[in-house]
């Protein structure tokens, strides 16, 4: 792992911080490395407002939608919420749809089948709402790039309102409205909302006709939250008011759904984090292995004890989700070994058997040992369709653009993406892609990075200190967990490997008379670094350590060296 300590920030800018908000020079630095430099920039980040909010009709389009949709509850129009099938997609469906529930008993949500239709709008799903009279359908989270499936839809008298957040192709689909802040021409401020934050700037647009405020949309924050994380997208700007109020919602009043999940997992206060580990797996399990429409069914469910079976049936699929990913990544592995493909500078791997709903997180899970873009692929139809994951700094999505020759469809981000080829095109494509990433990737991008917020001593590490940081929360892309670096450590003696197959390494970390706690998740295998009282280094965060009813300090270790 290479170790990268952030270069310091300007002192002046650091010391006019400390003065002005009367903390350590430490706590200045860090907001300074997170762009924070004045007063009143810090009282933002320390104090999100709802107030922030941008108004949603900066957004291109929005006012074309608001009428669209204000003309249907009118005339009694049916409409057809449809949206992906992963967490982003399932909560802008119970978003937009229990809010329209509200307005009108005419709605209806669709989420497509992950193995029978795909990613994003269907043809299936335009037909089912042309066979039931639907002249509306909001696509929520996909829908952007979905040209020719928007002009047959037009052909049956259907009308779109996209809600997306992907890059748009060249040519935007004819639909009544296209909200998503990467267009070109959008001039809305924060471009980093994901699929149900620009739902959530609709339902924002659609009330505030009404007179209300973004305040009484309180209740749709703990799915906006829940996307935020599950979706990786930045928190900050936007998105870090939405996550920071939708984790209040989560840990106070959730709805029936989320808070039968929480209940599953017996956890009392709840983090980004935990949303990211705990929830949205669940969440995403429907959709991976039954259907999408089961999580929709729990999201928006108002009776408890139905969420909690409901809750109970998604947890059964993510204990599958588990064992299949478990599986197939082992079955990949030995792929890589048995085709010799150790030092290639890409994974890509297929088993037409292996289950499509997990590929995703197979690929990340391969990161995990090749560290490089991955991708794999399985039988979908007549057709190989794949998860492509990325490795920090380098842009899978313009890789695969790179290879598009090879490609029927793809979609996706920087760091992931999906996309489908013929059979006969797999080899060619798997070359192609090895040889576009071997022109074009930075060498020092293929070794995992841990970027260090700066170097502290034991002694620097008070409850003061952590209480000041915790409050540097949600944490995310664009506001990290900080990282601390310590040198000349040691190991008081009574280190040890803990865990199933003693993966983990517990021991108590000192310098000159300063001791603490220290847990190391997977770094059992560098024991020999801290015994017989070596000295050592280490980059670690700052956690609070819960046993047997007392909280204390501990350090959470990334990496160690000699």
């Amino acid at each position: 792992m290479r170790w990268t300590l952030k270069p310091k920030p300007d002192s002046k800018t650091v010391e006019a911080l400390q003065k002005a908000l009367q903390v350590d020079q430490s706590v200045a630095t860090l907001l300074t490395l997170r762009g924070i430099d004045t007063y009143e920039e810090a009282k933002r980040f320390f104090r999100p407002s709802l107030d922030e909010l941008h108004d949603p009709f900066l957004m291109k389009d929005m006012d074309k939608a608001v009428a669209r949709i204000e003309a249907a509850l009118l005339n009694n129009e049916n409409i057809l919420v449809f949206g992906d099938y992963d967490v982003d997609g399932t909560t802008s469906v119970a978003l937009m749809s229990s809010y329209l529930k509200t307005k009108s008993d005419r709605i209806a949500t669709y989420i497509p089948d992950r193995y029978d239709e795909g990613y994003g709008i269907s043809y299936k799903g335009i037909d089912f709402a042309h066979d039931n009279e639907f002249s509306l359908i909001i696509a929520l989270d996909c829908g952007v790039k979905a040209n020719d499936k928007i002009n047959y839809a037009l052909e049956k008298g259907v009308d779109f309102i996209i809600c997306d957040h992907h890059r748009p192709g060249k040519e935007l689909p004819k639909a009544v409205a296209i909200l998503d802040p990467k267009r070109d021409d959008c001039e809305y401020p924060f471009k980093e909302l994901c699929g149900c934050g620009v739902g959530f700037k609709l339902i924002q647009a659609l009330a505030s006709k009404e007179g209300k405020t973004v305040e009484d949309l309180g209740e749709y924050l703990d799915l906006v939250a829940t996307a935020i994380g599950a979706d990786i997208v930045p928190i900050v700007g936007e998105n870090r008011a939405l996550a920071y109020f939708g984790l209040q919602i989560i840990n106070t009043q959730p709805r029936p759904g989320i808070k039968a999940i929480i209940e599953l997992v017996n956890k009392d206060i709840l983090t980004i984090t935990d949303v990211v580990f705990i929830v949205a797996p669940r969440i995403n399990a429907a959709g991976r292995m039954k259907h999408g429409n089961y999580a929709v069914t729990l999201l928006t469910e108002n009776d408890e004890e139905l969420a909690k079976t409901y809750a109970h049936e998604i947890n059964e699929f993510n204990l599958d989700r588990r064992e299949t990913d478990r599986r197939i990544t082992e079955e990949a592995l030995v792929q890589i070994i048995e085709n010799k493909e150790e030092d290639r500078l890409t994974t890509v791997v297929y088993h037409e058997t292996w289950h499509k709903g997990v590929i995703g997180i197979v690929a990340s899970r391969l990161i995990e040992t090749h560290y490089r873009p991955t991708l794999v692929f399985t039988k979908s139809g007549d057709k190989l369709a794949a998860s492509a994951r990325s490795v920090k700094g380098f842009d899978v999505y313009n890789a695969l653009e790179a290879c598009a020759e090879y490609i029927e469809q793809f979609g996706g981000h920087k760091y992931a993406a999906g996309l489908t080829l013929h059979p006969e095109n797999y080899e060619a494509f798997k070359q192609a892609f090895e040889d576009e990433v071997t022109k074009t990737i930075d060498r020092n991008l293929l070794k995992p990075e841990i970027k260090i917020d700066m170097q502290i001593d034991l002694q620097d590490i008070t409850p003061k200190f952590h209480r000041i940081i915790s409050q540097f929360a949600p944490f995310g892309p664009g506001n990290m967990t900080p990282i601390f670096m310590t040198k000349n450590l040691k190991d008081t003696g009574y280190g040890k490997c803990v865990g199933e197959d003693n993966k983990h390494l517990r021991l108590t970390a000192s310098q000159g008379k300063e001791k603490i706690v220290s847990i190391g998740f997977n770094l059992g295998h560098k024991m020999d670094l801290i015994s017989n009282k070596k000295s050592f280094d280490a980059v670690y965060s700052i956690d609070d350590n819960h046993w047997q009813g007392n909280v204390s300090l501990q350090l959470k270790l990334r990496d160690i060296k000699e």
